[in-house]
């Protein structure tokens, strides 16, 4: 049986759903790893009891302004026969180079980055452009992470499309409220009329002063109306709740960080999803709030954009930081509520296919690909190509 070890930064919650799909399945002897439990910008809970894969979290070196995790499994014991990793980090790229001196094919997860959430630096576009290609295989989750892999020179052969997914049937099931739950829900939120819902980090990088002021303009035009509900903490919240008295908006609710068992209820109490990012390599919410039957408004400025909001049938896609397209498109589904119920059962039909299984299929298929072919050409050391100790590379 392929023994398969996928390293990733933390225990995300669509991760684990994905590896207890894996582990179901049992075709694979498949073991995660991470660097750590958590990170302090993540609010999510970490429940191990509800794990069904094997797992573990990798001893660490505290570098001050980072932490930098030791692969020391690989040091002993088999080795797995391919290692898929992340590649932000002297950790990932050191590991994946020892792992490929015990034989270890090597897979690399890739995701589209931006400039306004990552600063440009020489040497990681050189590190990029040197292990990428070495690499015996890239997962990536679509076209945009197909071609941001190409531009640093892998060769289309080695990339490989598994697609985000999210558990259609759990989201959809706690989005159908009761007769009367959702006016009740809407009232204990303290929101009226057409409600537009935020959810992610309060963070500058997603956006949200520019949501704010499309908000503001929202009010001040002639739509009936309209509530703003923002779901999440995070390091600005502060700043936008001064914005939000400072610009005297009205109906805007902070309701705090939700877990997954809360979201589909708060998905259902509202009426549109926006997203307005700066540079998100994806958006796992966008997914969430479409199973849940919501149109979506979203910046151009996330990966994989266009192929989950189509112009026009289940959204709009505008471009980012920008207020006023933001405030034309909400003004368009604030006066319209046929096109909102049409474009979020166009959402529903859209990933109503989706769910772990269906992940943990094309996960293994494209493990058979990689093993499949013949290995790439064994790079130079990858941890001497890292740059600083413990800096990223994205």
């Amino acid at each position: 049986m392929t023994r398969v070890v996928y390293w990733n930064n933390i225990p995300a919650p669509y991760m684990v759903e994905r590896f207890n799909a894996l582990a179901k399945r049992g075709n694979l002897d498949f073991e995660a790893w991470f660097s750590a439990r958590t990170e302090s910008d993540r609010s999510w809970k970490v429940d191990e009891s509800r794990w069904r894969f094997p797992y573990r979290y990798l001893p660490s070196v505290d570098l001050g302004r980072a932490a930098l995790a030791l692969p020391a499994p690989l040091l002993r014991g088999r080795a797995p026969d391919v290692l898929v990793s992340l590649y932000a980090g002297t950790d990932f790229l050191a590991g994946s180079a020892l792992a490929r001196r015990r034989g270890a094919r090597i897979a690399f997860w890739v995701e589209v980055t931006y400039d306004a959430w990552v600063k440009r630096r020489r040497w990681k576009e050189a590190v990029k452009a040197r292990i990428l290609p070495r690499a015996d295989g890239i997962l990536t989750a679509g076209d945009d992470g197909h071609s941001f892999a190409c531009r640093y020179g892998v060769s289309d052969e080695r990339i490989h499309h598994v697609p985000h997914v999210v558990d259609f049937e759990r989201l959809a099931r706690g989005a159908r409220l009761a007769e009367g739950e959702r006016d009740r829900l809407r009232a204990e939120l303290g929101v009226r009329g057409v409600t537009f819902v935020y959810v992610g980090r309060l963070w500058a990088g997603k956006g949200l002063t520019y949501l704010l002021e499309a908000f503001g303009g929202l009010q001040a035009r002639d739509v009936g109306e309209v509530s703003l509900l923002i779901v999440g903490d995070g390091s600005d919240e502060d700043e936008l709740r001064d914005r939000v008295r400072a610009q005297g908006l009205r109906n805007v609710v902070f309701s705090g960080f939700q877990g997954e068992d809360v979201l589909p209820r708060l998905y259902a109490a509202s009426d549109v999803f926006v997203f307005p990012t700066l540079g998100d390599p994806f958006g796992m919410v966008v997914l969430e709030a479409m199973a849940c039957g919501l149109p979506v408004v979203a910046t151009t400025a996330a990966g994989e954009i266009s192929e989950r909001v189509l112009e026009g049938v289940n959204g709009f896609l505008v471009a980012p930081a920008s207020s006023d397209q933001l405030l034309e498109r909400m003004t368009v589904l604030a006066r319209d509520e046929d096109l909102r119920e049409a474009m979020g059962a166009a959402s529903v039909g859209k990933v109503a296919p989706q769910s772990p299984d269906a992940w943990a299929e094309t996960f293994e298929r494209a493990l058979d690909e990689i093993l499949a072919m013949p290995r790439t050409s064994d790079s130079r050391s990858a941890g001497a190509l890292a740059g600083p100790a413990g800096a990223p590379t994205e």
